[in-house]
């Protein structure tokens, strides 16, 4: 399947928010001949489109910009509640208190507003799916709209988009899915033969894949290209904390797991000490348990502690090499 906006390479790197995601890393990637991509997520309107700017001063060629949609979550305050006195022990073992809960849409308006009056080449959308009107008014400025999805229902419904990211169960950070549960999740061979059955439209493939043989067998099995996050997370071009790029090297941690214990929403990291104690006790409440932890989160991380942040990582995180963007977009692709 021809793909005009795709990048040469069939190597997209993922949008990680909270930092990963930097200008450097973005550009590295697309003048690698791959698709960089900047995380939206977490940062105002006008500090999104300062990297956009960055961005576009490191490199002329095309990347994308990635959006979360409003939290659609039903918030229960008392749980929320339950949740922030259970952490009060971790809270004054490192000296802070936990956060409050605050505006639950991330500036999605504004986003969406910035990102129609400068468009970049794509923009995709986490955790739902934009309306109609706003799918064809990026596309009616030359803006190629991506969706992530994780279920075949999700794919039907995002089918106004130019491609789908089809996530599966094996990637790093958020799951991407339009609702706060595990309803229908899979890994991602098994979703990508969902989705193709579902829809015609083109499938970006992201989820545990770290190898280019992981990228030559999604790319036959029906995907247009392989998106990759936690293979990029070590490069120096990445803006991931050095305890977390030493964490995703480290023998101490052999494996991952789902949690909500850090956001409020399923998402896949290193098993350390507090996504083990506090995984069942956290209600499904995105971004209000965010916010609750990110206190904590912030001071574990300037302690150097390991066992208290959240180390978002996928299942191929041993893959993970501290190379440069570039030559690991080459290398992913099979380049000689």
């Amino acid at each position: 399947m021809t793909v005009p906006w795709l990048p040469e390479l069939p190597i997209v790197q993922a949008p990680m928010a909270g930092g990963p995601s930097t200008p450097e890393l973005a550009a590295a990637v697309s003048d690698a001949g791959g698709l960089g991509f900047l995380g939206a997520g977490y940062k105002t309107a006008d500090t999104m489109r300062a990297e956009i700017g960055r961005t576009r001063a490191l490199t002329s060629r095309p990347f994308g910009v990635n959006v979360f949609m409003p939290s659609p979550d039903d918030i229960d305050p008392a749980a929320v509640a339950a949740y922030s006195d259970a952490l009060a022990p971790e809270a004054r073992r490192l000296g802070v208190d936990p956060g409050r809960p605050s505006a639950r849409d991330d500036a999605y308006d504004a986003k969406v507003a910035a990102l129609l009056s400068d468009p970049p080449a794509v923009v995709s959308f986490t955790f739902g799916c934009p309306d109609a009107a706003v799918i064809g008014a990026f596309q009616e400025r030359g803006t190629a709209v991506v969706v992530t999805v994780t279920t075949a229902d999700e794919a039907r419904a995002a089918s106004a988009a130019d491609a789908l990211c089809a996530q599966g169960t094996e990637a790093g950070g958020h799951r991407g899915s339009f609702t706060n549960t595990l309803d229908g999740a899979l890994p991602l061979r098994d979703l990508l033969r969902d989705v193709l059955a579902a829809t015609d439209r083109p499938l970006i493939a992201a989820g545990g894949l770290g190898t280019p043989d992981d990228v030559a067998e999604i790319l036959g099995l029906g995907a247009v290209a392989a998106q990759l996050g936690t293979a990029f997370l070590r490069c120096p071009e990445s803006g991931a904390s050095a305890l977390h790029k030493a964490a995703l090297a480290d023998p101490a941690f052999t494996s991952t797991a789902l949690t909500r214990a850090f956001s409020g929403r399923p998402a896949r990291g290193l098993v350390n000490r507090f996504l083990t104690e506090y995984s069942d006790a956290a209600p499904a409440a995105y971004p209000d348990v965010h916010y609750v932890t990110s206190p904590l989160r912030k001071a574990a991380a300037a302690r150097g502690d390991a066992g208290a942040v959240n180390l978002w990582a996928g299942t191929a995180f041993r893959d993970a090499a501290e190379v440069p963007a570039a030559d690991l977009v080459g290398r992913l692709a099979g380049v000689p």
